[in-house]
């Protein structure tokens, strides 16, 4: 067991305002499984870095171990698996390695087939198999969860339930719970750490806010009333000061200093319910710093004159010799909010394609709704360039809506002068959600729309969906999410 100290760290990216940390200061446990949480743009990959030595810095972080970061890069994919592993450890051992490999369940022939032609999926087992075998490391493990499917998600967590030493960066909810045991959260003015899981974090997170909220609103009201009273009570102050001297027609004589005592009394009665009020404001202005706000989404469901949007019958997709799904049914009717399940490579996205209207070769019956309006978000982000003006204008939807729902997703104003390639890439996929949410459709068909996207964003577009009810189709991984909001599941 060692400890990880990080001190007065300090960090902005050069021709930035934007201090991403200021003086900030924690120590962790090596052998910690840290769960590391935040909200898109906040700094978690940056941080990452900085513990890699990738940036200059001021203030110091210490550590006995060597940090690797996940996922490494592979400069010649073409090469075999095998030479990739020993670019990486080149001293170890084949039966830890294979030992790793059974535990995520990947076969010895992958060793020798091209790393290119390994799926995400193996792609992400292998490249933890050969990090973990090293020693004397501490893993940093950048969101390995948004190339894996359901089972693949599953069995990458508890392969890192059964590991120690690491920080893991990801925003789905029961990957975390299953895997970690301590988490680090980057909030709006600080970084803290919480031991226990996701969920236990986010309880007590709501607790602290719930707390802060109901202080603020009896701080609110004990300055408002601690105010009046010192108003009351200086005025009344002044009035006895004013007595000293008598009236004109009064009858008998002021004693001067009994009034003087009275009026000073209630002076400094004054100034001490100022100073009272004053340690209230103090008192609250501590408040709701780390608050997350998550303002309410909409949607614009236009209404479609049939029930019955889309039916596909014993529909097959292939690819020159290769079946990537064959005689799928199902159909879509108004308020369906269906699911589509199934292993990588199982045709999810090829039905996707075939649904917005691709020219995709197919056998079977498909239907679609004559002049039906598809709403689309797409997996891939690659494509995001330019500024968000420009992007609203290209696309025919509303600016200031478009920037308003960016801005419900936590946007600052700041990302709207930026140019989107340098956007984070949970902020990619926000501006493909905004668009989605800015367009009025019959359908919408959103491909895995969470990946990168921060916990309380997810929560957001839940919420959305919920009350809005659209009808949607959707691919996505994150079992939490899909539990809660599909009204039918298409396993392929």
């Amino acid at each position: 067991m060692a400890v990880i100290t990080v001190k007065d760290l300090t960090f902005a990216y050069d021709g930035s305002y934007d201090t991403i940390f200021e003086n900030v200061s924690f120590q962790l446990d090596t052998d910690w499984k840290l769960g590391f949480t935040g909200r898109n743009g906040r700094g978690k990959t940056t941080f990452l870095n900085l513990l890699m030595g990738k940036y200059e810095y001021s203030g110091k972080i210490s550590a006995p171990v060597n940090f690797e970061y996940f996922p490494f890069h592979v400069g010649h994919r073409e090469m075999d698996t095998l030479a990739v592993i020993n670019g990486i450890i080149p001293d170890f051992q084949h039966w830890e390695l294979m030992r790793e490999f059974s535990l995520l369940q990947v076969s010895e022939d992958v060793l020798y087939r091209p790393f290119s032609t390994l799926s995400n999926g193996e792609q992400t087992k292998v490249l933890l198999a050969a990090l973990f075998l090293k020693e004397n490391q501490f893993l940093l493990i950048d969101e390995p969860t948004n190339h894996l499917d359901l089972d693949a998600r599953k069995l990458v967590s508890d392969y890192l339930n059964s590991k120690s030493g690491f920080i893991l960066v990801s925003h789905d909810r029961s990957f975390l719970d299953n895997c970690v045991d301590h988490i680090l959260s980057i909030n709006k003015t600080n970084i803290e750490i919480q031991k226990g899981n996701f969920s236990t974090w986010w309880e007590n997170k709501k607790r602290q806010d719930e707390y802060e909220l109901a202080e603020n609103e009896k701080l609110h009201k004990d300055i408002k009333r601690l105010s009046e009273a010192a108003k009351r009570t200086s005025k009344w102050s002044d009035e006895v000061e004013k007595t000293k001297n008598g009236t004109r027609n009064s009858g008998s004589k002021v004693d001067k200093g009994y009034v003087g005592h009275k009026a000073a009394k209630m002076m400094k009665r004054s100034k001490s319910l100022e100073q009272r009020q004053q340690s209230a404001i103090e008192e609250r202005s501590k408040l709701l710093k780390n608050i997350e706000t998550a303002d309410s989404l909409k949607i614009s469901q236009l209404p479609y004159h049939k029930h019955r949007l889309v039916e596909l019958e014993k529909v097959s997709i292939s690819y020159a010799d290769k079946t990537v799904c064959s005689e799928v049914s199902f159909t879509i009717e108004q308020g369906d909010r269906i699911a589509l399940s199934g292993k990588n490579g199982s045709g999810k996205s090829s039905l996707i394609k075939l649904i917005c209207g691709e020219d995709i070769p197919y056998n079977g019956t498909f239907r679609k709704g004559s002049q039906l309006v598809i709403s689309y978000v797409s997996q891939d982000t690659s494509h995001l360039q330019g500024n968000l003006t420009d992007y609203a204008r290209d696309n025919g939807i509303d600016e200031s809506l478009f920037k308003s729902i960016l801005r419900k997703l936590d946007f600052s104003r700041v990302q709207f002068e930026k140019d989107m390639s340098a956007f984070s890439g949970g902020q990619k996929k926000k501006v493909l959600i905004a668009k989605s949410l800015c367009e009025k459709a019959h359908l919408y068909i959103w491909d895995e729309p969470l990946n990168f996207i921060d916990v309380i964003s997810r929560m957001q577009i839940e919420e959305l969906l919920l009350e809005h009810a659209p009808t949607i189709l959707f691919v996505e991984h994150d079992r939490e999410f899909r539990n809660n909001i599909a009204t039918k599941i298409v396993e392929l």
